[in-house]
Parts: C-alpha cells; sequence; structure tokens
C-alpha cells in the first residue's frame, strides 16, 4: 500500500522534519566541532519543493537545544524552517508546540522521521499526524503534482516570517495587546471576488478548520459561485509589517426575496478565514461587514449555514457572539447540493438586520474595496 494512501494534501499545511538521519546522515552532538553536518540535498530541494506549493518546514529534534542555536549560524539553512523545537522532549510534544506557534491544527501537519519508534510514539498519541520515512518524500511530493498552487500559496512561508516578526514585536511592545494592535494599524477591504481571486477562495474552503462554518467543498464553492443569485466575496488584510493578502472567503445567497424584489435574506453557505488571522479581530469585522451591506441591500435576515466540527468551535463562537441563532429553516440544500444528505450535521443560524448590528474591533480600519478602488 502507498504510504500516502488515502493522503489529502489540501490538509497538509506544515511538514516537521528530524534531523540526525533525516535532515542529515550524522549526529549533530557527536560533530567534533561546532560545524553542523551537511544537509542532504535532496531532502533541501524537497524542503523548497513543498515551499514552492505553500507548505511550511519545521523542525522537531531529540537532541541538544545547542544544535538550534548551531543552526541559527547557518541562515541558508535556518531560514527554511518556521517554529523548531530542538530539545530532549517526546516528538509529540514538539509537534504540539510547532502546530501552536503556527497557529495551524495538529493534524496539518505531517512527520519525516527515520526512526521507527519516533514515528511509532506520534502516531500513538497524536493519531491525526501522518508520519513518513526518509525515503517516504517522493511519493510525498508526488501528492501534490498536478495540484494548482495560487499566487497565496507561493507567498505563504514569507508571510509566515512576517508573523514571526510581527510576533517578536508584540513581545517587546510595552503597553496592552489592544494597544499593540491598534500599533499594528490594521487595514480590512472587503469586496466581491474578482476572477483571479477565485482560487485563493477555493483553497480557504479546502484548507482551513478553525474558522470555517460549513466545509463547504472547492468544487461546490466553484459551482455556486458562478450559479445566478449568489456572490463570493473576499477579505484582504494589511498592517505596518505588510501585506496578509487574502485571507477570507464568503459565499452570499440572495436568491430569496420578497414581494418588493429586495432580498429577504442574505445567506451565507460558507464563511472561511485564515488561522493566520485568529485573535486579531478579523474573522468578526468580516461577518460584521457582510451584515451591514445585507441590510444596505435590503435584506431582513442574515443567516449562516454551520456544521460544527471538532475544530471550528470560534467559529461557532463568533457566530453566537454576532447574535445568530438556530432557526427552523433546516433548508440546507443551497449550501450542500442535498439537503436531506447533511440535515443531521448543519444548522442555519440567523438573525434580523433591524436594530443596532454589532461593530467592527476599534483597531481595525474596515472598509469596502470599492471605497479604496474610488
Amino acid at each position: 500500500m502507498s504510504v500516502t494512501e488515502g493522503f489529502d494534501p489540501d490538509g497538509v499545511k506544515c511538514v516537521v522534519w528530524d534531523l540526525d538521519g533525516t535532515l542529515w546522515d550524522e549526529i549533530a552532538v557527536e560533530s567534533a566541532t561546532d560545524d553542523l553536518p551537511t544537509p542532504r540535498p535532496a531532502a533541501l530541494a524537497a524542503i523548497d519543493a513543498l515551499a514552492a506549493r505553500g507548505v511550511l518546514s519545521s523542525i522537531a529534534s531529540r537532541s541538544a537545544p545547542s544544535v538550534l542555536d548551531r543552526l541559527d549560524a547557518v541562515p541558508e539553512v535556518r531560514a527554511r524552517f518556521l517554529a523548531p523545537q530542538v530539545s530532549w522532549q517526546d516528538k509529540s510534544e514538539s509537534l504540539r508546540r510547532i502546530a501552536k506557534d503556527l497557529g495551524i491544527a495538529v493534524d496539518a501537519l505531517v512527520l519525516v522521521d527515520d526512526s521507527p519508534y519516533e514515528r511509532a510514539e506520534v502516531e500513538a498519541l497524536l493519531p491525526g499526524v501522518r508520519t513518513l520515512a526518509p525515503q517516504d518524500v517522493p511519493a510525498l511530493l508526488a501528492a501534490f503534482e498536478g495540484r494548482e498552487v495560487t499566487a497565496e500559496s507561493r507567498e505563504r512561508v514569507r508571510r509566515y516570517r512576517t508573523e514571526e516578526t510581527r510576533k517578536a514585536e508584540g513581545e517587546r511592545f510595552e503597553g496592552s495587546r489592544e494597544e499593540f494592535l491598534r500599533w499594528c494599524d490594521m487595514r480590512l477591504t472587503i469586496g466581491a471576488a474578482t476572477a483571479d481571486e477565485i482560487p485563493r477562495a477555493l483553497e480557504l474552503a479546502a484548507r482551513t478548520h478553525r474558522l470555517n462554518s460549513s466545509g463547504l467543498t472547492p468544487d461546490r464553492l466553484r459551482e455556486l459561485a458562478s450559479s445566478d443569485g449568489h456572490e463570493l466575496y473576499t477579505a484582504r488584510m494589511t498592517d505596518r509589517f505588510g501585506e496578509y493578502g487574502i485571507i477570507g472567503a464568503a459565499l452570499v445567497d440572495r436568491t430569496h426575496r420578497t414581494d418588493r424584489g429586495t432580498p429577504a435574506a442574505w445567506s451565507v453557505p460558507l464563511l472561511a478565514l485564515s488561522c493566520r488571522v485568529a485573535g486579531r479581530g478579523a474573522a468578526a469585522a468580516f461577518l460584521f461587514r457582510l451584515m451591514e451591506r445585507a441590510r444596505e441591500a435590503g435584506a431582513e435576515e442574515f443567516r449562516v449555514t454551520l456544521r460544527p466540527t471538532d475544530a471550528n468551535l470560534e467559529m461557532r463562537i463568533l457566530l453566537r457572539q454576532a447574535g445568530l441563532r438556530r432557526t427552523d429553516d433546516t433548508d440546507t440544500e443551497t449550501a450542500t447540493g442535498t439537503a436531506a444528505a447533511t440535515a443531521a450535521d448543519s444548522a442555519v443560524l440567523g438573525r434580523t438586520l433591524q436594530g443596532d448590528l454589532p461593530g467592527s474591533p476599534a483597531w481595525l480600519h474596515v472598509s469596502d474595496r470599492e471605497e479604496t478602488e474610488a
């Protein structure tokens, strides 16, 4: 059986590499000098190929922490890795820390390690993590062949590096968290998706889990986005450190209309945001601005299709804070294609658009793309 049988490349956000016997041949702590072993060219080439497809790389090595200090002295190698962990702790714990530092789910990691024991330990304690031996890496790369690579994917590693700078500045900042967020000068722009933004919206639908309302498949999203009465919105964000790129996508269904011809409701079969903006208020700001736009268009109600999962608790809390509650309308056909197939695990949450609507966080500047392009 192939090591990648049943493997979903869309679910992989970071490949974690062991060092001794995996990234290089020797054991670093046994080196007679401070020089690190020479990395295997094939391993570096694989890391670069993954980065070109938007897949991050990190390190989990059971070794002396001083090895990481020595790696810092080799910037051309160290620059390939984010949130590296080098210590005597269990590999499973290292992987948990990497996922936390990167703000991604542990199940979005793949471990490459030459030790059957280390792979077994991770498989036992983190059953959602795929583990591979170094000789399996070509099969891993082959699993990504032929898949569309967006501009956002190609920039992902650089943007995570920018996030490391942002995080370091936050740790040095003398003031409250909110004061730091204000200082960052974050700006969110929202508008109808352009043709070149659609691939990134499909990618968000496939790859996001924490901030994903329904898990709508990319194929179904593409189909609905091109159908009458539907529109796809995207959100972009920047701050003083640089561009986040497209961090959110929302599909809006406006087919339900009143006798006056205005939309009776804006229904959102999918709301998905990148985990990179978690904790910054962008998800709330995107949702709240969509609600405002719905009211400006004459809609009387706002609805979101929710499929609760173990991963999207953050999204469920956001929807509740926005005042959305389960409605009696269980027609999820718009979101899924067959209402009967998903009625058991999906719900429609709704709220009136009359009265006061929640406001975006004070530290975030929100505007419509039409305004910024005027």
